[in-house]
């Protein structure tokens, strides 16, 4: 039981440290409008509304403090919402089965399209907000509504999270991590059944333009290339340290990363986008 305490509570820390580093950087940037504007309508030059997607334990506000004003500055309608709700309620979301999630994030695309009038949206994600689009594109009818989608964090084969998630599978303790109201957790365990439906096949479906952006300094995703999507013409897979090696952020402060922002905008605006400037960026190995 000491050992299951353990890996809750690195799962735990994560998300405070997200909402710590989050906060500090863009108390100031905040917006008052135009972040879930319900009337916005997409220009010209950017069709597709812009739905973000939170990682683990994190929510929607927090995750995204920095990386929503900063597309909403540039001209996009952007929506998010905190999916996945558990005991914790909407100060720690991603926590319920991710299947579930992935059922939510659909009605969520819905409701943008239809408040938008857009036939599809652009989907941008971190960590979990990466698993549970995919599991939507691939299963869930998303393919026919997604435009493009850029991950960052993203992960797709499960973690072992520095070994603790390995333990907790060989001392048989899923189902005790379910029982707590983290489904979410049992379902990134390597081998468990989300996973093993997820990775049926390609991860990738054809219609929408993937991007998986990893980072070499993650310790939450481990290893690193859980997040690398199999080639295929619609992929593209970016790791960070080859776009910038002045760039060690880790997991968590790829939210707060200007290099991130430098590459989610411009995947999502290729015919406007500037060139890649590497800006020196750490986070500390968080």
């Amino acid at each position: 039981m000491a050992k299951l305490r353990t890996f809750l509570t690195v799962l735990l820390l994560s998300a405070l440290a997200s909402t710590t580093l989050t906060t500090t950087a863009s108390a100031e940037t905040a917006p008052s409008s135009g972040w879930n504007n319900w009337s916005c309508r997409p220009s010209t030059a950017h069709p597709e509304p812009v739905v973000l997607v939170h990682g683990m334990g994190a929510n929607h506000w927090d995750n995204f403090l920095t990386l929503a004003p900063t597309l909403r500055a540039s001209g996009f309608c952007v929506y998010s919402q905190t999916y996945g709700k558990t005991l914790l309620g909407g100060l720690a979301g991603g926590l319920a089965p991710m299947a579930d999630s992935a059922a939510e994030l659909s009605t969520f695309v819905d409701r943008v399209r239809a408040a938008t009038g857009a036939a599809k949206v652009d989907i941008v994600g971190h960590s979990e907000g990466t698993t549970v689009p995919a599991y939507y594109m691939k299963y869930l009818g998303g393919a026919a509504k997604v435009d493009d989608f850029v991950g960052f964090g993203s992960n797709f084969k499960g973690t072992t999270l520095n070994g603790l998630a390995t333990l907790a599978e060989a001392l048989k303790l899923q189902g005790l991590l379910t029982g707590v109201g983290c489904g979410a957790c049992t379902d990134y365990l390597p081998g468990s059944a989300f996973l093993a439906k997820l990775n049926d096949g390609p991860v990738a479906v054809p219609g929408p333009s993937y991007t998986s952006i990893v980072t070499r300094y993650d310790t939450v995703v481990t290893p690193y290339t859980s997040g690398l999507l199999a080639p295929a013409p619609n992929v593209t897979n970016i790791v960070l340290q080859d776009k910038c090696g002045l760039d060690s952020a880790g997991h968590l402060g790829l939210a707060i990363d200007p290099n991130i922002a430098q590459l989610v905008l411009n995947r999502l605006d290729p015919e406007g986008s500037k060139p890649f400037r590497c800006r020196p960026f750490t986070t500390l190995g968080i």
